[in-house]
């Protein structure tokens, strides 16, 4: 092997940890932004909720999953905000 390859070879290990890194630590907001827009999903389609789906609500369910789902579906029904 010569020196252009493995330099080739340690940037190329060196761009997968740091990729396996990054997936780990994203992965558990990945699985709370899923989370929270399931429950908004069942709450509209099995419970009857409305709530007036727009990119903030949106946003607000992904970033807060489980808690920003419960947080737009209380004040949808309050009347406060998000209501269709």
């Amino acid at each position: 092997m010569t020196g252009l390859e493995i330099l080739l070879l340690i940037l190329v290990l060196v761009g997968v940890l740091v990729a396996a890194a990054l997936v780990r630590a994203v992965s558990p907001f990945i699985i709370n932004a899923v989370v929270g827009l399931v429950v908004l999903f069942l709450a509209q389609a099995v419970f009857g909720f409305s709530v007036a789906l727009t990119p903030i609500v949106l946003g607000i369910v992904a970033l807060g999953g489980l808690p920003g789902s419960i947080a737009v579906l209380v004040l949808s029904l309050l009347g406060i905000a998000f209501v269709p």
